[in-house]
């Protein structure tokens, strides 16, 4: 696949700013919400209404509803109320984690690894899901809005993945996070991996299908989409990078993330409201 258009992100007006066509539109779907509670209001900056107007191809009505679901899922779910203690038995084996290192634009790296998956309870695992990117995104610099996600199927065969867990997946990406993937990188995937993603495929929207590139080691031609987007010193070997020292360790990661927690919540149970400020909604 090519990725002379997936891996360049916008320009930085274009991150910080929504679209200029959207201004009018973003005015129209605060409208439509109507009151919100203090709460919910934290979540609908115009930068989080241009997203989910985005996702919507500009339809306000669309992205309106779409938005509202959202609301109702934060509410009920409480993503911003997940703490590392609750989700690390998840995390013991790197199955997803926030990289050390950022690619050339800043987007945040979600390293995932499905052979190492260890649990058979698709709730923990969505819920850890909804953690690392709640992370991920309380990470993101000023300048950005996006992240990466790195799927290494080193190991991997079709016991490692549902078909339930991925299809509750893209829902919760797709309907609740809406234009924070940037591209997602699958490295290395095998031929048995192929009926799989036909199944998947479906469950994907245009705009998400466009974000996933596939990459092979010893395909110079894919592996230059890497080099393209990542300072090659600081990938990880097992991508093909050149550092040898930021290998998945538990007890390192367990430490930065319990450091997260205290950094954006304090040592509250639940997250005070002006923390979300980050988030940029």
């Amino acid at each position: 696949m090519s990725s002379d258009t997936k891996s360049s992100p916008p320009s930085e007006s274009e991150k910080t700013l929504p679209p200029e066509e959207y201004l009018n539109k973003i005015n129209e779907v605060r409208g439509l919400l109507g009151p919100l509670t203090k709460k919910s209001s934290e979540y609908c900056s115009d930068a989080a209404i241009a997203r989910y107007l985005a996702a919507r191809n500009g339809h306000v009505k669309k992205a309106t509803k779409m938005l509202k679901e959202t609301l109702k899922w934060r509410t009920q779910y409480k993503p911003e109320e997940i703490r590392w203690e609750e989700i690390s038995r998840e995390a013991e084996t790197g199955k997803i984690y926030r990289a050390n290192c950022t690619d050339k634009y800043g987007r945040p790296v979600l390293v995932m690894r499905p052979s190492c998956q260890n649990t058979k309870s698709p709730k923990g695992q969505i819920r850890f899901l909804v953690y690392c990117m709640e992370n991920a995104i309380l990470n993101l610099p000023d300048h950005q809005d996006q992240m990466v996600w790195l799927i290494d199927f080193h190991g991997f065969n079709m016991s490692h993945i549902s078909v339930k867990v991925s299809r509750e997946t893209a829902h919760v990406l797709q309907e609740h996070y809406p234009e924070r993937l940037g591209l997602a990188v699958l490295y290395n995937p095998p031929k048995i991996f192929e009926p799989f993603w036909k199944m998947v495929k479906p469950f994907l929207d245009p705009k998400t299908r466009n974000k996933v590139e596939f990459v092979y080691s010893d395909d110079n031609v894919s592996k230059k989409i890497l080099e393209d987007i990542f300072d090659m010193e600081q990938l990880e070997v097992a991508f093909g990078g050149e550092n040898s020292d930021s290998s998945f360790n538990f007890e390192k990661y367990a430490e930065r993330m319990r450091e997260d927690d205290l950094k954006f919540f304090g040592n509250t149970s639940v997250v005070n409201l002006s923390s979300f400020d980050q988030l940029g909604f």
